[in-house]
């Protein structure tokens, strides 16, 4: 499928602004990207994350953008792919449009879901519900990231993220030191997450698992989280 080319992506990469025109479409391997609305005062507040069973920058038509910011949330590798090649994949292979399609409505159901989870739970509830979703992209338990990221991401100031992380801390499901965030009990976080996290799992691991069809199966790889994980043996080791 066109030229694809890793990239490594470290904490806080900025992959596009909003309207900026966007250039190449990213696959995250085992990295995860943010998907960020900014707001008139400076601060922003996540609205979907993207792993390895999506994409990120996925333009309609050429030279088009969105109204997001798509920030690297955790340091990974990407494949890249020429935007103007990826529009032109998908006027070649029907099925591949097909899972595309089937993609962006799941990100819409999660930008939704997210919303609702951003008005209505607690801060407790909705770090736990992001260490989640991020523990089940990157596979790891341990996270480099700030509090003050970690507040741009869930709309929060430093102290209320502090307070909630303490939270956590002190029941033993996480530990935090130095900008550095261990996932020490996973079930844990699962019994103190609101519903959100798992209606947007039920939601990610099936378009992750949507099998492609015939011919376009070698096209429809890229897009599939098992073909993917694959792939990491060949990607060269973080700088």
């Amino acid at each position: 499928m066109g030229s694809l080319s890793p990239v490594f992506f470290a904490v806080n990469t900025v992959v596009f602004e909003p309207d900026q025109a966007i250039e190449s479409v990213y696959f995250p391997l085992n990295g995860v990207v943010s998907l960020l609305t900014p707001l008139g005062d400076g601060t922003t507040l996540e609205v979907a994350t993207v792993g390895n069973e999506g994409m990120v920058g996925v333009p309609l038509v050429p030279n088009g953008s969105l109204a997001l910011r798509a920030v690297a949330q955790m340091a990974g590798w990407v494949i890249r792919l020429d935007a103007a090649q990826f529009l032109d994949e998908l006027d070649r292979h029907g099925a591949l449009r097909a899972v595309v399609n089937d993609y962006l409505t799941t990100l819409v159901s999660q930008i939704s879901q997210s919303a609702v989870c951003n008005r209505r739970h607690s801060s407790e509830q909705r770090l736990s519900r992001w260490l989640l979703l991020s523990h089940d992209r990157a596979g790891r338990d341990v996270f480099d990231i700030s509090r003050q990221f970690l507040g741009q991401l869930l709309g929060a100031p430093p102290l209320t993220v502090a307070l909630s992380a303490g939270i956590l801390e002190a029941g033993g499901l996480i530990r935090y030191r130095l900008g550095q965030l261990t996932v020490v009990d996973r079930a844990g976080l699962e019994s103190v997450a609101c519903e959100c996290y798992g209606v947007m799992r039920h939601q990610l691991n099936r378009v992750a698992h949507q099998p492609p069809d015939g011919q376009d199966q070698a096209a429809g790889q890229v897009l599939s989280g098992r073909a993917r994980g694959g792939r990491r043996q060949g990607v060269p080791a973080a700088p």
